[in-house]
């Protein structure tokens, strides 16, 4: 059996930031679609849970995983990083064979 992702505290304390003041808190989905440069792209956006997503909560917030991104992302991090290049969330994906330079574009 593949383990879930799993999230940082750094990425649900970030999410939590987001949230602050929001008068319907919204979730961070984490899904992996096909395209980019390298077969495959991360989609990360704020949404609403579905029916059939996997939900990871911590800190009161909730990331969504979608049953079909599931398999692509088992066993995998994520996390926010603050770099100097910019903030942002960011997904340490051991499935992945390769990645580019943007951090958002993987193969298998």
């Amino acid at each position: 059996m593949n383990l879930p992702p799993s999230v940082t505290e750094r990425a649900f304390a970030r999410l939590a930031e987001i949230n602050d003041g929001a008068e319907t808190p919204q979730g961070l989905r984490v899904a992996v679609e096909g395209g980019g440069c390298s077969g495959f792209q991360y989609e990360i956006k704020l949404d609403a849970p579905a029916e059939d997503d996997l939900v990871l909560e911590g800190q009161g917030q909730r990331v969504l995983v979608d049953p079909v991104s599931l398999p692509f992302l088992a066993g995998a991090v994520i996390d926010f990083a603050d770099e100097l290049i910019g903030a942002r969330f960011v997904i340490e994906n051991p499935n992945a064979a390769s990645s580019c330079g943007c951090g958002t574009s993987f193969s298998l």
